[in-house]
């Protein structure tokens, strides 16, 4: 058998293998929709096959259920706040790391990329100590200053390894014409920075809008709940509302998920464009 007849039978069965995982990992999600529109007994009895009729009643009473606007606002609000802090925040802090490589700055870059590898259950408590010092119990304020203290590390991190692939001469060229630091970095180094702040946008929404753990230590008021904190009141302690539930979880990533297809491509290029001199 020629060489090349080899090569090809084996990056078809490489490609079968891959597109068997990548059913399996769809798995979850015809579970949670197929349920979605099922009554509680049948979710029950038969929660794998499909719906001997369609109950699209269940949105609607998830809806009211879980007050979604309020929840959907909430959720919003925090996602594009957060969002819009640690992309300026953590590329001016970049930048200035990356263009004056002093000793501080060196060691405050070693310290914030330490960071990401703290597991935030070590944190908790000292957490919540804080919290309450602070006053940032119970706000939403709060719960995004702690995004931007817990997101700022990679943040920082992707684009320090971006900003080394901007060529220097440029700035200089800006300089020349009369601009100065802050007229350098908003007009010329920002809009170059494009790919990575597209990349690091999916990543901190992916991560704030699942997010449970945070919003449920920070936020006690029903009227701030997010999406997360809303669905997880359908599970007591000794019922479980599962036709109202899957409703409510398909609600809360269906922005999400059109979010993430319409960006994704730039997701691998602006990482590994990140990591060439990172």
């Amino acid at each position: 058998m020629p060489k090349t007849s080899g090569i090809k039978i084996g990056r078809l069965l490489v490609e079968a293998l891959l597109i068997v995982i990548g059913l399996l990992f769809l798995v979850p999600f015809y579970f949670l929709l197929v349920n979605s529109v099922k009554t509680f007994g049948e979710i029950l009895s038969s929660s794998a096959a499909l719906p001997s009729s369609l109950h699209f009643s269940n949105y609607a009473e998830a809806w009211e259920s879980i007050n979604f606007p309020s929840a959907f606002g909430n959720s919003l609000l925090v996602t594009i706040v957060s969002n819009a802090l640690l992309l300026l925040i953590s590329s001016m802090a970049a930048y200035q790391m990356v263009r004056n490589n002093s000793l501080f700055n060196r060691i405050l870059f070693g310290l914030l990329v330490s960071a990401m590898v703290i597991p935030f259950q070590s944190i908790m408590l000292p957490l919540m100590e804080i919290s309450n010092v602070l006053s940032l119990n119970n706000s939403i304020p709060g719960l995004i200053l702690c995004y931007l203290g817990f997101g700022a590390p990679l943040s920082v991190f992707l684009f320090h390894g971006f900003i080394k692939t901007v060529p220097i001469e440029i700035e200089q060229a800006a300089r020349v014409d009369g601009s100065n630091r802050y007229g350098v970095f908003f007009r010329v180094v920002l809009p170059l920075l494009q790919p990575m702040i597209i990349t690091v946008l999916i990543l901190n929404t992916l991560w704030i809008w699942n997010d449970y753990l945070l919003p449920s230590l920070i936020l006690t008021d029903p009227d701030k709940r997010t999406i997360p904190i809303a669905t997880y009141t359908l599970f007591g302690q000794y019922t479980k509302q599962w036709d109202l539930a899957l409703p409510a979880l398909v609600l809360g990533i269906l922005p999400i998920v059109i979010f993430f297809l319409a960006l994704q491509k730039y997701v691998v290029s602006g990482i590994a464009a990140g990591a060439v001199k990172g």
